[in-house]
């Protein structure tokens, strides 16, 4: 995917979820800036931080910016929290990621399908009439190069696991997909110390036969492409900067 117009800023400061400050390179101008993703972002968010912005400027729009991407150290992470479920669907339509032992060819694929009490991101069904849900989301937070889920408690994410156990107890295939918007990965995890009960979620999950995968990014300012698909291991202790930044 491409961002149209990218503006290269220095961050300042984050308001609340939604709202940050950003000084603009081309002509030290402070703007105000729509935050793509509600996570927390504290280890990357910092005053100085170099950001890629996005202007869409627009008649019903509040601000004419959206940050899209954050240099840390010397890699980018896209925080976009729209690009995954693209990516996702792309993905899946041209072969690049691969559905696990789900049978045949793939027929169609359709966006935010709703069952039970839950609407997942994306539904698919083969030509041997196989079905499957696949929930995607993206990962942005890293720590020497791994990268865990999710930076900020997520009751919606802790449905969404235990409703696709109850979809593959039904007879369909369930899979979480996370994008990782960000290329220098070793492996994915789940933010144990930040959500023990989504981590036994994961784990029960799994073990009934709901698969999780993991494809990370090429990511620039100007483009974020679909690359590879990178280990995930549910038990690993990861280290969260969050914390360490406080």
């Amino acid at each position: 995917m491409k961002y149209e117009n990218i503006q290269m800023a220095y961050f300042i400061r984050r308001d609340n979820r939604f709202i940050c400050h950003c000084q603009l390179i081309n002509n030290k101008k402070i703007v105000t800036v729509h935050v793509k993703n509600t996570g927390r972002g504290k280890e990357i968010l910092i005053t100085g931080a170099l950001v890629a912005l996005n202007y869409q400027p627009g008649p019903k729009r509040k601000t004419a910016y959206d940050l899209v991407a954050v240099k840390k150290e010397t890699m980018w992470i896209n925080i976009d929290s729209q690009l995954p479920n693209q990516l996702a669907y792309d993905g899946i339509l041209s072969g690049k990621i691969v559905l696990p032992h789900f049978p045949g060819q793939l027929l169609s694929l359709k966006r935010e399908v709703t069952y039970g009490n839950s609407k997942f991101d994306l539904f698919a069904i083969s030509d041997t009439g196989a079905k499957a849900f696949i929930e995607v989301k993206g990962m942005t937070l890293e720590n020497k190069e791994i990268g865990a889920f999710p930076d900020a408690p997520t009751v919606r994410g802790l449905k969404h696991v235990n409703e696709l156990q109850v979809a593959y107890d039904a007879g369909y295939f369930s899979y979480v997909l996370f994008i990782v918007q960000f290329e220098k990965i070793r492996l994915a995890t789940i933010h144990n110390a930040m959500q023990p009960q989504l981590a036994t979620s994961f784990a029960t999950a799994m073990a009934d036969g709901v698969e999780v995968l993991a494809y990370n990014c090429k990511v620039d300012p100007q483009e974020v492409t679909l690359k590879k698909q990178v280990p995930f291991d549910l038990t690993y202790p990861f280290v969260d900067p969050n914390a360490l930044a406080d």
